[in-house]
């Protein structure tokens, strides 16, 4: 019973109530408990309180650069870790017999779901009976963020499973009533719960409520509908036909009695995946009316009297609230909570790379793609050719040896004021550079804002550009063509990256067998997609790199099937080139050290590649023969644990009305099979 309990009820409620806070105060704060929940939730202050003691267990935030918004796409073909991911190598990748302790690794989890549900149930009848005192105006507006947050958690929990059960109430400790509330929905139900939650917070919340945007908006709440409705639009789309939607013969619901009815609200699975794109037009193009694009100068600031470039400081300022496409963000404090993302801009991003396959995706800035015999692509034999006249999000992220890091020295241990040669034998993830290549992406220039380790930069919470991405790509899934203002955001983006606006000129260009070498994207159900759609795709991966979207947007697009059968390599920058000279030791040797079996190799052989190859360095490497994929592995398994608890005591799994993701077994510490 208990166990059972703990995956529905949030027992720790007065854990977010106590000291009060108004709109201006940092979120991350932690309120005390003081208050009895009978005396609490009564009156504007509270409200906000309990809101903001949900903000930072919900929504993402800086940490270390390689665990927080800049590292999170570090499993993908963007970026790449000093160590593999198991989703990787298939049969390493297992059922879990228990949740993990820690509370972020949990993944069929409820705790923070129910923190919302105890608010909405609280609130909402003591709203509408005119009891809790202060402006019914900011009353809605709490009422709204909770909404939301409830929202973010779901579409987190749906991104993770799929099908997932649709809790709205706090339940009783009831062995039956808990059971049953495990009943999980068809995943596009999901969807709609999700939208519909956000409907209800665009309602109740205010534009901008705080003007600093470091609270959740109604502009939020339209990024994050047309975010939703895109990935369950497009997952529709390219699973179809496949055990990972409802209503397949194969879909694994169909055996669960409470799904014999199932049926899709709109008629059919095509007419659903036409309402999730239209909702997701709709809601980006609403969004996109809210800001402007901020300015950026294609020029790396090196001195204190050269201008500075907005888009760039726009991901390392201390304050946010004057960039107008930061539509929300975290604010940090010295005294109060702090983070390490600009000392790991500083070095090697904390063992988080960029991929060779991401660096060369960058168009030049003529609009051609490298491989092109007219671009003017200078090649990759060093960091310097690499970046000359390509698209500015590269050649201003992409760090350089020799270019500053530092132009405003204070205090502090733990910065770097020149970017050295890469270090990429170093033992350590906080000093290697993984690929050779890498971002300083949420750098500062301050060094009062690194002091010993220590940053308070902001941290991006939703920007603006993503919603001319989803509108731009919603349009042409929906459709097949770009409309007008389609056209125009594309034209927007391209112009502020310097880069030829005629995208036609780009997608005439477009070689998908040059472009399949090392863009997981341009597949989906492992055929190439087409020059256009590729290009969209291409747009959304450089814009948003290192913002930790890579992952949803390749999951939803199945565009990893191919490496099913055919092994994808993840690599660095070209080390088998001049760039080895780097590596010399004063009497001339070298400091890079290869082959399989010498358990001191620091970098791959060359007679496998010219490139960096982090994961193929030493025999016992299970990633050595390249990163392959399951399907399975779209979706996460559930753990045993909650098979069996709700059962009915029989310990039967198959007596549970949860049921396993396809192709995933219902005993612990087993792979999947294959998912037929």
């Amino acid at each position: 019973m208990k166990s059972m309990n703990k995956l529905f009820k949030y027992i720790g409620i007065v854990a977010c109530m106590g000291t009060l806070f108004s709109c201006n105060d940092f979120l991350d704060k932690e309120p005390a408990s003081t208050i009895a929940p009978e005396n609490y939730l009564n009156e504007e202050s509270q409200l906000a309180s309990y809101a903001n003691g949900l903000y930072t267990a919900i929504l993402p935030s800086h940490g270390n650069w390689s665990y927080g918004t800049f590292g999170d796409d570090k499993h993908t073909d963007n970026q790449a870790a000093s160590s593999y991911d198991n989703k990787f190598v298939p049969g390493q990748w297992k059922t879990a017999q228990n949740e993990s302790s820690t509370e972020n690794d949990k993944n069929w989890y409820f705790k923070r779901i129910y923190s919302c549900n105890y608010f909405l149930n609280t609130v909402l009848p003591d709203f509408e009976a005119g009891k809790i005192a202060g402006s019914a105006g900011n009353i809605k507006h709490y009422i709204g963020e909770i909404y939301f947050l409830r929202a973010y958690e779901y579409f987190k929990r749906y991104q993770m499973f799929g099908d997932f059960p649709i809790v709205t109430t706090t339940l009783k400790d009831n062995l039956q009533e808990l059971t049953d509330a495990s009943k999980r929905s068809p995943r596009n139900e999901v969807a709609r719960f999700i939208l519909s939650d956000l409907d209800k917070a665009i309602e109740f919340m205010a534009i901008n409520p705080d003007k600093k945007k470091t609270r959740i908006s109604k502009e939020a709440a339209l990024l994050l509908k047309s975010r939703v409705a895109l990935f369950e639009g497009t997952w529709l789309k390219y699973f179809k036909g496949t055990a990972f939607v409802p209503g397949d013969a194969k879909w694994p619901g169909k055996d669960k009695s409470y799904n014999s009815t199932f049926s899709y609200k709109s008629g059919s699975i095509d007419n659903e995946i036409k309402y999730f794109l239209t909702q997701s037009m709709d809601a980006a193009k609403k969004a996109a009316e809210s800001f402007t694009l901020v300015n950026n100068t294609a020029k790396v600031q090196q001195s204190a009297t050269e201008a500075v470039n907005p888009y760039m400081n726009m991901f390392g300022d201390v304050d946010l609230s004057g960039y107008s496409e930061v539509l929300m963000w975290r604010q940090y404090d010295l005294s109060l909570s702090t983070h390490c993302v600009v000392v790991a801009a500083q070095h090697g991003d904390y063992g988080v790379g960029v991929t060779r396959g991401m660096v060369d995706g960058f168009l030049m800035a003529n609009g051609l793609p490298i491989y092109d015999a007219g671009s003017g692509y200078k090649g990759d034999n060093n960091i310097v050719n690499v970046r000359a006249d390509r698209d500015s999000r590269l050649s201003i992220f992409l760090k350089e040896p020799g270019q500053l890091n530092i132009l405003y020295p204070g205090t502090g241990d733990h910065y770097v004021p020149i970017e050295p040669v890469p270090d990429i034998t170093a033992g350590n993830d906080e000093n290697v550079y993984s690929t050779g290549y890498a971002l300083r992406k949420g750098n500062s220039y301050y060094q009062n804002q690194c002091g010993n380790g220590a940053s308070f930069t902001g941290s991006i919470t939703f920007r603006g550009a993503e919603a001319y991405l989803n509108y731009m790509e919603a349009c042409y899934e929906l459709n097949g063509n770009l409309d007008a203002t389609a056209q125009g955001y594309w034209v927007a983006l391209r112009n502020r990256s310097h880069v030829d606006p005629d995208f036609n000129k780009t997608i005439a260009a477009t070689d998908m067998s040059q472009e399949a070498k090392n863009d997981w994207g341009a597949y989906s159900a492992g055929q190439l997609v087409d020059a256009t759609l590729y290009n969209i795709r291409r747009e959304r991966r450089c814009e948003l790199m290192a913002e930790g979207l890579r992952y949803m947007d390749l999951r939803r697009w199945r565009a990893m099937d191919q490496m099913i059968t055919t092994p994808y390599h993840i690599e660095g920058f070209k080390v088998w080139g001049e760039m080895q000279d780097w590596y010399k030791n004063t009497n001339g040797t070298s400091k890079l050290v290869y082959g399989l079996n010498n358990s001191k190799s620091n970098v791959s052989e060359p007679t496998r590649s010219q490139y960096l190859r982090p994961y193929e360095k030493v025999s016992g490497s299970l990633a050595l023969d390249g990163y392959k994929w399951a399907m399975a592995h779209y979706l996460t398994p559930v753990c045993i644990q909650h098979l069996l608890i709700t059962s009915g005591g029989t310990n039967n799994v198959a007596d549970s009305p949860i049921y396993q993701n396809p192709g995933w077994p219902t005993v612990a510490n087993q792979g999947p099979t294959t998912v037929q």
